[in-house]
């Protein structure tokens, strides 16, 4: 094992070897597989974990008292279910499914719209509740450069808040592609479901679909795969994924609530520190040169 201030290499030898054979197949058979949440973005603001697009809006003033209280509600009903170390994935599975169909459902009858989301966007960048790691943006410019697509598979509530985000940042690149929670609006701009009723969760990315999306035609092709992840299901990602090799990189933002044993099993590298991309730009200069 190699460390290398907050980078883990979990296995020098195997790791080389799939450097080898990126470096080998070139930028044309390269895509990107990442999460979103505390993986593009950092994990903590001003000492405290970040907020997710969804908790600002439950615990704040955008929609209603009575919105609020529902969704805590219903927080406190399933997050336990979560977080739970006893309970069977498939059983688990199905309860964030009846959790997020719940809150959809009551977001829609709160009357959410276009105006409120960008609002929340807003105040988090604001009050610098969500900021893009150090030097991810300038991955994401290299991957556009280089027209690698990254897809960004999210089981965030509010997937359009983060494409609202990349673009206020500058950093939403032709390259990439999104796949998530996407809401759909009427003509006056009131949410009425996410596209398609296809909701993705933490426990289902697996089912993201990738072969039915247009994306699709441009990455089978590309069968090398760098995935980035900040937790053991976003490896699920590659299970829709037709690959040849592939480099996993995990951020571990969490010591108390996450094992770093397991992402060792997992990972072929581990971000600590709530640590930015200088390691990962070096390598993707590394498999380009």
């Amino acid at each position: 094992m190699n460390v290398m201030n907050n980078v883990i290499i979990v296995n020098k030898e195997s790791f080389e070897k799939k450097k080898a054979e990126f470096k080998k197949g070139g930028q044309s058979k390269i895509h990107i597989l990442t999460d979103f949440d505390r993986t593009l973005t950092k994990a903590f603001s001003k000492g405290k974990k970040v907020p997710s697009f969804i908790s600002k809006l439950r615990n704040g003033n955008y929609i209603s008292k009575e919105y609020s209280e529902k969704a805590n509600e219903l927080y406190n009903k399933y997050h336990s279910i979560e977080i739970s170390q006893n309970i069977d994935t498939k059983e688990k599975s199905a309860k964030m499914l009846e959790w997020w169909t719940s809150h959809y459902r009551l977001l829609v009858k709160s009357g959410l719209n276009r105006e409120i989301i960008e609002r929340a966007v807003d105040d988090m960048i604001k009050d610098k509740d969500i900021t893009l790691r150090e030097k991810a943006r300038e991955f994401l410019k290299l991957l556009d450069e280089k027209n690698i697509p990254l897809v960004i598979i999210s089981s965030s509530g509010l997937g359009n808040a983060l494409t609202d985000f990349l673009e206020k940042q500058n950093s939403l690149f032709n390259n990439i592609h999104f796949i998530g929670n996407t809401l759909e609006f009427d003509e006056k701009g009131k949410f009425i479901g996410i596209k398609d009723n296809k909701i993705i969760h933490i426990l289902n990315k697996n089912e993201a679909g990738l072969k039915d999306t247009t994306i699709y035609k441009q990455i089978k092709e590309r069968k090398n795969i760098l995935l980035l992840g900040d937790s053991l299901a976003d490896l699920k990602m590659l299970e829709g994924a037709d690959y040849l090799n592939f480099i996993k990189i995990g951020f571990f933002n969490y010591p108390d609530e996450e094992n770093l044993e397991d992402f060792k099993k997992n990972f072929d590298i581990i971000i600590t520190g709530d640590g930015g991309f200088d390691s990962i730009n070096k390598l993707m200069k590394e498999i380009l040169e």
